[in-house]
C-alpha cells in the first residue's frame, strides 16, 4: 500500500487489486480521517486495511464492538469535524438502520459502504447479490432521501468513493456506496492512471459567533453550515423533530419546515447528483439497463450482439437514489423493449416500469442463487441468441 498516496502521480502503473483496495485508496485520497466498523463478510477487508493504513496518514480507525457502535462512533466523529467512512454488508445495514435515521435528522455527512451479499438475514455470506437496493433507500423510518452510488468495477470503486465523500459534504446526508461481494473480493488488473482525482469539497463551516443558528436555511433546498467543533458554537444534536436552533418541538410550522428541508435539499438537486452512462446505437429498438456488477455482463453482451450485426443500446445507472428520473425518461424514449438486469427479484425494475411509457415492453432478468448473470443469458432474454 506504499503507493497509496501516489496513485495520480508519476508512479501510477498497472496493479492487481480488488474493490476493497480501491475503496480504501479512494477514501484516503478523499482525506477520510476516521473509520469505524465491525467484521462482516465481505466488508472485512475494508476494515482491516483502514486499521492498517489510516493511522499512517494521521487518521483513526477502530474495530467497534458491534455495528451499532461503529456507526454511532462515525456520527460522533463527523459532528466533531472528521471525514468518516464505515463499511458493512446487508445484516450490518439492518443494525445501522436506527442510526442512519439519526444521521438524516442531524444532517451528518457520512459515507457508508454496503458490500452486498445474499440475503435475507445471514443469507449467503460468500455469495454475491444486489438485494439491498430498495433497502438502502427505504431502510429507516420516515422515508427521507439518501444518496446511493453503485460502481460497476474496481476503478469505479475508487472514483465513486471519492464522489461519495464529496456529495456527503455537499448535502450533509448519508451517502451509500452499493457494491457487492464479487467486486470487492475479486482481484483484477487495473491501470491506476484511470483512477480519477474527483475533487472533494471542503466542509462549509459557520462563522464563529454568538448568533450561530445550527439548522437555519434560507430556502428548503439549502444546506446549513456546520458548527465549528470546539469553538464558540453551541449545537444541540437530537434525533427528534426540532426547530432551527435544535430545540425539540411539536410546533407544526417548525416540524413541517424541517421535514420539507430534509427532502428538498436532495430532491431539488437531482440533476447535480445524477450519474449515468449511455451506449446508444442508432436504429436499436432494445435498451438494456443495469447497474453495479451486472453492467459488466451487459457491456460484453452488447459487444457480442453488435459483432453479429444486431442493434442494441445500453444504459448504466451509477446514481441509483435519488432516481435520475428525467435522464432515464429521456433515454427510454423511442425504445420498444427495455430489459433490466439485476441480481435480485427486480428491485430496480419496478422503478423503470414506473418511468416507462404504456406502449413500452419492460422486462427483467434476475438471478438470486448467488451466481452472476452471463452475457449469453442477456442475449437469450432479448432474443438475440
Amino acid at each position: 500500500m506504499e503507493q497509496i498516496l501516489k496513485v495520480n502521480g508519476s508512479k501510477a502503473n498497472r496493479e492487481f487489486i480488488n474493490g476493497a483496495d480501491a475503496i480504501v485508496r479512494g477514501a484516503i485520497h478523499a482525506e477520510c480521517d476516521f473509520f469505524a466498523g465491525y467484521p462482516i463478510t465481505p466488508a472485512t477487508p475494508i476494515l482491516l486495511q483502514m486499521v492498517n493504513e489510516l493511522p499512517k496518514v494521521g487518521g483513526v480507525a477502530i474495530q467497534a464492538e458491534d455495528e451499532i457502535a461503529a456507526i454511532g462512533m462515525c456520527i460522533g466523529a463527523a459532528m466533531a469535524g472528521s471525514r468518516v467512512l464505515t463499511a458493512t454488508s446487508g445484516p450490518g445495514i439492518s443494525l445501522y438502520s436506527e442510526n442512519i435515521g439519526m444521521a438524516i435528522m442531524g444532517e451528518v455527512p457520512i459515507v457508508i459502504v454496503d458490500c452486498q451479499r445474499m440475503g435475507p438475514a445471514t443469507g449467503g455470506a460468500t455469495t454475491t447479490s444486489q438485494g439491498d437496493i430498495q433497502f438502502l433507500r427505504w431502510g429507516t423510518s420516515g422515508g427521507y432521501p439518501v444518496i446511493v452510488l453503485s460502481p460497476t468495477n474496481v476503478v469505479e470503486c475508487y472514483n465513486l468513493t471519492r464522489k461519495a465523500f464529496d456529495l456527503s459534504e455537499r448535502f450533509r446526508v448519508p451517502v451509500f456506496l452499493a457494491t457487492d461481494k464479487e467486486t470487492v473480493s475479486t482481484n483484477v488488473t487495473v491501470n491506476t492512471a484511470d483512477f480519477e482525482a474527483v475533487p472533494v469539497r471542503e466542509r462549509n463551516l459557520a462563522a464563529e459567533g454568538i448568533d450561530f443558528i445550527p439548522y437555519r436555511v434560507g430556502q428548503a433546498s439549502d444546506v446549513p453550515d456546520m458548527a465549528v467543533y470546539g469553538g464558540a458554537h453551541i449545537l444541540r444534536f437530537t434525533t427528534s423533530s426540532h426547530n432551527e436552533k435544535g430545540y425539540l418541538t411539536k410546533n407544526r410550522d417548525d416540524v413541517g419546515r424541517l421535514n420539507e428541508h430534509l427532502t428538498e435539499k436532495i430532491s431539488a438537486h437531482i440533476d447535480e447528483i445524477a450519474m449515468l452512462n449511455t451506449d446508444l446505437q442508432s436504429g436499436a429498438d432494445t435498451l438494456i439497463i443495469s447497474y453495479g456488477v451486472t453492467a459488466r455482463s451487459v457491456t460484453e453482451a452488447v459487444r457480442l450482439a453488435r459483432l453479429e450485426g444486431k442493434k442494441v443500446s445500453a444504459l448504466t445507472i451509477y446514481s441509483l437514489w435519488p432516481i435520475p428520473e428525467r435522464q432515464i425518461r429521456e433515454v427510454l424514449d423511442g425504445y420498444k423493449r427495455v430489459l433490466v438486469v439485476e441480481l435480485n427479484h427486480g428491485q430496480y425494475l419496478r422503478e423503470i416500469e414506473r418511468l416507462a411509457k404504456n406502449d413500452q415492453e419492460v422486462i427483467g432478468l434476475s438471478r438470486v442463487d448467488g451466481g452472476l448473470i452471463s452475457p449469453s443469458e442477456i442475449l437469450e432474454k432479448v432474443g438475440m441468441r
